[in-house]
C-alpha cells in the first residue's frame, strides 16, 4: 500500500512540475507572442477604455496619439500625419483591433509590459495610467520624399541604413488613413474597413512588406554572386547575341527587346543583358542556385519587427529537376520567382555592407511614461550571402550601371556623390502578345558608392506607362530623389 502511496506521490509531482512549466512556458516565454496575435480578443477588451503612448518619428515627428473622448472608450487614437505611416504604425481600433507598431508594440503602448508591471509595483495607489512610448526609426521626412516621388502610381518605396538595418523610410501606394477605420463610430468605422476591404488595389496591405513580385533584372545581383562566388571570371567574355535556347525546349530567351549584347561581366551587367545571365544559371546549376538564393533569405518570412511579413520565392531543387528552361528563366528574374520589395533593400543593402545583410527594423527605442528607456535596437547580422572580395566586385559592378548602363539616365545624385544601382523590368507580358504588353519597373541602389550609408529599393507595379518604359526611366527617378534627400537627412 505504501509503495502504491508513494508511486501515486512521485506521478502527482511530476504532474505539477509539468504544469508549472507548462503555466511558464504560456505567461512567460510566449507571452508577447500571444499579446500580438490579432485573434486575441482579450487583449482588444482590455485595451479599449485606456489611454495608449504616442509612436514617434525618427525627426521628432508624432504619428500615432491617444486623445481624451467623452465616450465609453475614453480615449481616441488619432494619426496626425493621416495615411503617410499607416503602412508600417498601422492602426488601432476598438472594434478591428490593431495592425502595424500598434500591433507588434502594443504590450509597450499600454505599459503592460513584464518591465513596466514590474515599474508599477511602487505607484499601486495612483491614478496616473501607466503607458509606454515608441519611437521608429522611419523619418517623415523621407517617408514625405518616397510619397511624392511615387505619386500615384501602385507600387512600393524603401529605404535601408545599410550598417544598422534601421528602416528609414517605408511606403506603398495605395495607403490608406488609419483615422477613417480607428474612430468610435461602429458604422462609420465599419463602412470605412469594408470600402478598403473592397478595393481590388488593397490599400490595407503593406505592399513594401506584406507583398512578393516578379523582380526582373535586378535579381542578376543574386545569378552574379553566385557567379563570383563560384569562381567565374569578371573578364569572361559572352557572346553577343541576341536570344539563348535553353537545353529541352526550343523556345527562346531575348534580350530587352531583342537587341543584340554581349562582352565581360561588367559590360554585361551594365547593360543588363538576359541571356548570358540565363546561361549561367544553367551552367552553375539548380543547386548552386537554389543554395545562393537561400543565403540571401529567400523561402524565410522577412525578419522585421511588423507582423504580416512574407517571404522572397526562388524555388527548391524538386521546381528545377530536369527543367532546365525554368532554371535558365529563373536566373534573370522571370518564370516563378518573386521578390519582397523590403528584401530587395537589405539585398543591395549586403552589398553595400561588405556582404553583411542586417535584419530591418523599425523599433529604435521604447520609453517608459516616467521617461525610462525600456529596450534600444540592437543591429544584427541576418545572413552573410557573399564574401568581402563579391561584395567589392558587385559595387563596381552596379556603380557601371548608374555611369553607362541602364541607370544612366536618372541616377546622377547632387554634388557629385556616387551611387551603385540595379535596374530590373519584369515583362508579365511580353511585345506581342495580344493583351498587349505588361511589366513591373524595378531599381535598387545605395549611397554613396565608396562609403555607403543608405541602401533603397523602387517597385512600380504594372501600368500602362510601365509597358513604355524600363525599371531606370520609370523607377529610377523615384530612387533618385529618395537617395539625394537620404544623403542630407542621415549622418555619415
Amino acid at each position: 500500500m505504501n509503495k502504491q502511496l508513494r508511486s501515486l506521490a512521485v506521478v502527482l509531482m511530476a504532474l505539477f512540475v509539468l504544469l508549472f512549466a507548462q503555466l511558464n512556458v504560456l505567461q512567460v516565454a510566449n507571452a508577447d507572442k500571444y499579446a500580438t496575435d490579432p485573434r486575441n480578443t482579450v487583449e482588444l477588451a482590455r485595451d479599449q477604455a485606456r489611454a495608449r503612448g504616442v509612436i514617434v518619428t525618427a525627426d521628432g515627428v508624432v504619428v500615432a496619439q491617444s486623445n481624451p473622448v467623452d465616450d465609453r472608450f475614453a480615449y481616441q487614437r488619432q494619426y496626425p500625419e493621416g495615411d503617410l505611416f499607416a503602412g508600417a504604425v498601422g492602426s488601432f481600433s476598438p472594434f478591428f483591433g490593431a495592425t502595424g507598431v500598434e500591433q507588434q508594440y502594443n504590450n509597450v503602448l499600454v505599459g503592460e509590459t513584464s518591465q513596466q508591471r514590474l515599474r508599477g509595483l511602487g505607484a499601486l495607489f495612483s491614478n496616473k495610467q501607466r503607458t509606454g512610448d515608441v519611437h521608429i526609426t522611419l523619418r517623415a521626412d523621407l517617408q514625405k520624399v518616397a510619397k511624392e516621388a511615387l505619386g500615384e502610381r501602385e507600387g512600393s518605396v524603401v529605404a535601408l541604413d545599410v550598417r544598422t538595418g534601421a528602416i528609414l523610410a517605408l511606403w506603398s501606394y495605395p495607403a490608406y488613413d488609419p483615422n477613417a477605420v480607428s474612430g468610435h463610430d461602429v458604422a462609420v468605422a465599419e463602412s470605412a474597413r469594408k470600402a478598403l476591404l473592397a478595393d481590388e488595389r488593397k490599400p490595407l496591405l503593406a505592399n513594401a512588406y506584406q507583398e512578393s513580385y516578379m523582380p526582373g533584372s535586378t535579381f542578376k545581383i543574386m545569378t552574379s554572386t553566385a557567379a563570383l562566388e563560384h569562381g567565374v571570371p569578371t573578364d569572361r567574355v559572352w557572346d553577343t547575341e541576341t536570344s539563348y535556347t535553353p537545353p529541352n525546349t526550343t523556345k527562346p530567351i531575348n534580350n530587352y527587346g531583342g537587341e543584340r549584347c554581349g562582352g565581360d561581366f561588367f559590360t554585361v551587367f551594365k547593360l543588363s543583358c538576359n541571356t548570358p545571365f540565363a546561361r549561367l544559371g544553367v551552367e552553375l546549376g539548380a543547386q548552386t542556385m537554389v543554395d545562393t538564393t537561400k543565403g540571401f533569405g529567400f523561402g524565410e518570412k522577412l525578419p522585421v519587427d511588423l507582423p504580416g511579413a512574407v517571404s522572397s520565392f526562388f524555388g527548391t531543387m524538386s521546381d528545377f529537376n530536369r527543367d532546365e528552361p525554368r532554371l535558365a528563366q529563373s536566373s534573370f528574374g522571370q518564370n516563378a520567382v518573386t521578390v519582397v520589395p523590403l528584401h530587395l533593400a537589405m539585398i543591395a543593402a549586403s552589398v553595400a555592407n561588405k556582404g553583411k545583410m542586417m535584419i530591418p527594423y523599425v523599433m529604435d527605442k521604447t520609453i517608459d511614461s516616467d521617461g525610462t528607456v525600456l529596450q534600444t535596437a540592437k543591429p544584427t547580422v541576418w545572413k552573410t550571402p557573399m564574401t568581402e572580395a563579391t561584395a567589392a566586385t558587385l559595387t563596381q559592378a552596379m556603380v557601371g550601371v548608374v555611369q553607362g548602363g541602364t541607370a544612366r539616365c536618372c541616377m546622377q545624385l547632387a554634388n557629385g556623390v556616387q551611387a551603385a544601382a540595379k535596374t530590373g523590368t519584369a515583362q508579365l507580358r511580353a511585345p506581342g502578345d495580344p493583351r498587349g504588353p505588361l511589366s513591373h519597373a524595378w531599381i535598387t541602389a545605395f549611397a554613396p558608392a565608396d562609403n555607403p550609408r543608405v541602401a533603397v529599393a523602387v517597385m512600380v507595379k504594372a501600368s500602362p506607362e510601365v509597358t513604355t518604359g524600363v525599371g531606370g526611366t520609370v523607377a529610377g527617378p523615384v530612387a533618385h530623389n529618395l537617395l539625394d534627400a537620404a544623403m542630407f537627412a542621415v549622418p555619415a
